[in-house]
Formats: C-alpha cells, structure tokens, sequence
C-alpha cells in the first residue's frame, strides 16, 4: 500500500492527485502531527529566510510495522523507481 502525507488541504490533496492521476490515497496533515512524528516538519530556508516545512521523505514500513528504510532529500524524478528498485532486492 501507498500513502502520501503533507499538510494541504484535503481540497489541495484532491486537485493535485486528479492531476497526475495518482493511483494512492493522499493524506491531509494539516496540523503537521504526523509530520511531527515522523521527524520531517523541520525548519528550512529559502533565500535568506527560513520557515516550517517538510523535508521531502520516504518511508517504507513493513508488514510488522516497522520502518525498514527511509529516503531523505527526495527528488521526485526518478523516486517512484529508486522505492521499486529497492523493494525488488530486499523480496529477493
């Protein structure tokens, strides 16, 4: 299963996965709780000036729940393969 989590809106959520045709539930955390969590709502800068926001991350959490590897600084060209690369060797 695939989930993906940022603090949009669920109106947000729903524009953007109609969008690109997400084939995956997108979830609305917009009081940052499970950003918070997870250690990813963290303070960033942009040209001098810094604020709240997530650092793009990945986790792929087994069927016992645990976190069993995480991508951080994530680009989005090219994630999607790099996520199915790595579950293929690690069912080998």
């Amino acid at each position: 299963m695939v989930l993906g989590v940022s603090t949009d809106s669920v109106k947000a959520h729903q524009k953007f996965k109609a969008k690109y045709h997400l084939p995956f539930t997108l979830l609305a955390d917009t009081d940052h709780a499970v950003c918070e969590h997870y250690g990813v709502w963290q303070l960033k800068s942009f040209m001098g000036k810094k604020y709240m926001g997530i650092a793009r991350t990945t986790y792929v959490i087994d069927a016992q729940g645990r976190v069993s590897r995480v991508f951080e600084n994530v680009k989005p060209d090219g994630h999607a393969d790099e996520v199915a690369d790595a579950l293929a060797s690690a069912s080998r």
